[in-house]
């Protein structure tokens, strides 16, 4: 029977900001071992056996992130295929999605895996021997969802009350008292928020508990664009229709009513990373209890995670203190705090500040840019963009462009004209001129743009033209 780990990889991770941001969410935050969380999640599920195909479902403006780290691990070519939505409307949603490409492409008894992107799973045997498991139950047209033997009353977690893979109730994020009493009871496990089915068994029960979902769901897929190629295959969701399915999540449009659940109690070493706190636990703390990547000095430090990037972190006289540095932005809390972080980030997007959004190094489906100064009038960026990548055909209304290349080779059009600029060349672009920039090479196109305007806002831009679909 074939089994496809379908992996969702949505929302911001805004617990985990300042490395966590809208554009660069929680599943592409890097471990100490050089792997993504979701690295991990694809490696995870191509592990299984029967498995030949990996499904994602997320965010359209991750597809170029999500294709570049699946290339960095993915050794031997599992297929790979997306589901690529405008906006996030929920787990009801992207399961429904799922499960209805994957019955139409692959067939109606298809058993999906549902992974999450954002979390670590350490004991790979323990996981696939729980698979196993799952698989049998769906295999016998049940909805089966996974519960983490829990080591500590957490009220961060929903909780499922078991009796053996017999689901007796799901139930809220509890209070301490609450959660205390669940671990006493051994009837209780962690909602791990993973789930294992046939698809025309989860089609069927969303048809009786959530019928307006489905229905939904289906006119969106009827709506969207199929691409395919070898070893490929990419839907885009219509931003239309998608708009008007319910935000809801699998578990309270489906799982809470169904009378076909059954759960698999597993410790498979799961962790869903959900702050600071739970980052700094993955590493192995110092004789004063201090967890540090990066660089940093310390002085009369306990109890400390410092993370940092390029910059040196000094830190004097301090305890059970959380201390991340970007390039743009620094995080100072309590530990015990560690969950209120997600209010700063709620802070910063409410003022459209763009540190809750972008890093000042910003991926593209082309290469990357990076501000490396900027004040009122001007910035000045970094860019590189890849062998044979193009811009778009682009415009600013507010903006003056001065480009100088570095390194490679540039082909522009600049106006009307289109032309070569080699290294010590420059060309100027004023505002108004439709431009593009392109590496016609074999090597890394580096350049240097210096902007200077009254506005110089990364959305002052019109598209005409652009191969990857933003237009």
């Amino acid at each position: 029977m074939a089994i496809v780990p379908t992996i969702l990889c949505g929302g911001v991770g805004s617990r985990l900001w300042p490395v966590s941001r809208e554009l660069h969410p929680k599943p592409f935050i890097r471990l100490a071992d050089g792997q993504s969380l979701l690295q991990k999640a694809f490696l995870r599920g191509a592990a299984l056996k029967d498995v030949k195909e990996i499904l994602t479902v997320s965010n359209r403006d991750l597809l170029f992130k999500l294709e570049d780290e699946y290339r960095e691990v993915n050794q031997h070519h599992t297929a790979t295929s997306y589901i690529l939505e405008p906006f996030g409307r929920n787990t009801a949603a992207a399961i429904a999605s799922a499960a209805l490409h994957i019955a139409e492409s692959q067939g109606p008894d298809t058993i999906l895996l549902v992974l999450a992107a954002d979390h670590l799973i350490s004991n790979q045997s323990a996981f696939a021997e729980a698979i196993n498991v799952a698989v049998s139950l769906a295999n016998k047209d049940k909805l089966v969802t996974f519960g983490i033997e829990p080591n500590a009353p957490e009220t961060g977690y929903g909780y499922i009350e078991a009796n053996g893979n017999d689901v007796v109730r799901f139930v809220e994020k509890p209070s301490k008292d609450k959660a205390i009493s669940y671990i006493e009871s051994g009837n209780f496990l962690w909602n791990s928020g993973m789930f294992c089915f046939k698809a025309s068994v989860m089609l069927n029960a969303m048809r009786e508990h959530c019928p307006d979902i489905l229905k939904a769901t289906e006119l969106c897929m009827t709506k969207s664009r199929l691409a395919k190629g070898a070893g490929f295959s990419q839907v885009e969701l219509d931003a239309a229709t998608f708009e008007h399915i319910p935000d809801n999540s699998i578990d309270f449009a489906v799982m809470e009513k169904a009378n076909n659940v059954a759960v698999v109690p597993c410790n498979i070493g799961w962790s869903d990373i959900g702050s600071w706190d739970a980052f700094g636990d993955l590493m192995e703390s110092d004789a004063n209890g201090n967890r540090i990547e990066g660089s940093a000095t310390t002085h009369d430090v306990t109890n400390c995670y410092i993370r940092s990037g390029d910059r040196m972190v000094g830190a004097v006289g301090v305890d059970n203190l959380i201390i991340v540095d970007t390039a743009d932005a620094l995080l100072v809390v309590d530990r015990s705090r560690s969950q209120d972080v997600k209010h700063i980030y709620a802070s910063l997007k409410s003022q459209n500040h763009e540190v809750h959004k972008l890093h000042t190094m910003v991926h593209r489906p082309w290469g990357t840019y990076e501000v490396l100064e900027e004040d009122e009038n001007f910035k000045i960026k970094r860019i590189e963009v890849k062998p044979g990548a193009s811009l778009s055909l682009q415009m600013h209304h507010h903006r003056s462009e001065h480009w100088i290349v570095v390194s490679g080779m540039a082909k522009v059009i600049n106006g009307d004209k289109e032309l070569f600029v080699s290294v010590n060349e420059s060309t100027y672009i004023p505002a108004g001129h439709k431009h593009r920039l392109e590496n016609p090479g074999l090597l890394n196109l580096v350049m240097i743009e210096v902007q200077s305007g009254q506005y110089l806002g990364e959305d002052d831009i019109v598209r005409f033209s652009d191969v990857y679909g933003r237009v």
